[in-house]
């Protein structure tokens, strides 16, 4: 069985996850928008998933708007904003570190004649408030900042972009990435200020293919595609019940956060304490990074790709070298934070989940002390 460290990229589906899509594709299979009995039961099911997420964000139920992904919600949030606000402005503001579905947005609203200003991290992936306070001004019609970034777990300033809009008569919407917090961290878009919050199911053990992006009530974003009266034709189509329904149940089978905290943060710091024992293994995330993410420097001769295949072929260990949506290119991340190519290149991403034990990390550093002294730089 694989030793699975990949959870940034995807998780596990909790068997409530998996038994409530089963139960959605052989049993209360109708069409949401059927008005006969199994359409009926259907369309519950759904609004139940719709309840406990809005539950679980401290929101209103129609505030949630399911997509197929976070991919879908952060377009649909940045596409949509930069469309209904582009009248009071064309300035966005964002970072250079943000998810790829984030920043080919906004390079496509560049081309498009959008000013985009993209705040440089420092060397371990943090973003400066002062920089977000000089950047945001009245022209700025959006901040997309994502909370926790996946390739090193810096924690973003997320909590202060409503403050700094509102010091700045800034008439910007807020969007706030917040996939990797969401189901990790307490995330309350109204404690945020939060106009806008991507989150998606299979990073928190739902399933692939759902997604939802929180509208703040009141707030106008305008819809990328047409053709019903589905999510109040803001993502119209046909709910993909199933996955819904395993987003729900997986949202209610989180655990507390205090207790999921304290044991990943447990977890973190023994794989720091092992992985600091491999001579010439570099830490690139920062000691206050988020506990479930660690990127690291691996010393060998092999670039990360092949660290990986090496790892799963000989010891079927599952880990990353930075965003799945990026299939391998060069960290863009890793980049911005201006560290060396041999760095860049030789970095690996390893990332838990609830499930993840001291054995899951004992395997990996087995595993890489034998590779460092097979393979050496």
């Amino acid at each position: 069985m694989a030793v699975y460290l990949d959870n940034s990229a995807t998780t596990k589906p909790c068997p409530e996850a998996a038994a409530a899509v089963e139960n959605m594709l052989t049993e209360n299979y109708g069409n949401p928008s059927s008005l006969h009995g199994l359409g009926i039961d259907a369309m519950k099911t759904v609004t139940a998933a719709r309840q406990a997420i809005a539950d679980k964000l401290g929101c209103e139920r129609d505030e949630i708007y399911f997509t197929s992904g976070a991919t879908e919600a952060n377009n649909l949030a940045i596409f949509g904003a930069a469309s209904a606000m582009k009248r009071r402005g064309n300035k966005i503001v964002s970072t250079a570190i943000e998810h790829e579905s984030v920043m080919q947005a906004l390079d496509e609203l560049e081309k498009q004649g959008f000013e985009i200003v993209r705040l440089m991290p420092d060397g371990k992936g943090k973003i400066s408030a002062a920089d977000l306070r000089d950047a945001v001004d009245e022209k700025t019609i959006l901040v997309s900042m994502m909370y926790i970034n996946n390739e090193v777990g810096s924690v973003l300033p997320v909590e202060k972009i409503r403050k700094i809009v509102t010091l700045k008569n800034s008439p910007a919407l807020v969007h706030i990435d917040c996939v990797q917090a969401f189901g990790k961290v307490d995330v309350r878009p109204k404690k945020l200020g939060a106009d806008l919050v991507s989150i998606t199911a299979h990073k928190i053990h739902g399933v692939k293919g759902s997604g939802a992006l929180y509208v703040k009530k009141g707030t106008i974003i305008h819809p990328r595609t047409f053709g019903g009266e589905q999510e109040k034709r803001l993502r119209p189509g046909t709910e993909a019940a199933p996955l819904i329904a395993g987003f729900g149940a997986a949202v209610e089978a989180l655990p507390d956060f205090t207790q999921q905290s304290r044991q990943i943060a447990e977890l973190n710091k023994y794989a720091r304490e092992r992985l600091g024992t491999l001579e010439g293994v570099i830490i690139n995330s920062g000691e206050d990074a988020s506990p479930y993410i660690i990127n690291a420097y691996i010393p060998t001769f092999m670039r990360s790709q092949t660290v990986l295949q090496w790892l799963y072929s000989n010891c079927g260990i599952c880990v990353s070298n930075g965003s799945a949506c990026a299939k391998g290119k060069r960290s863009h991340v890793l980049t911005a934070m201006k560290l060396s190519d041999e760095i860049i290149d030789k970095s690996i991403r390893i990332s838990f989940s609830r499930y993840n034990t001291k054995s899951d990390v004992d395997a990996l550093y087995e595993a890489l002390r034998e590779l460092t002294e097979k393979y050496p730089r």
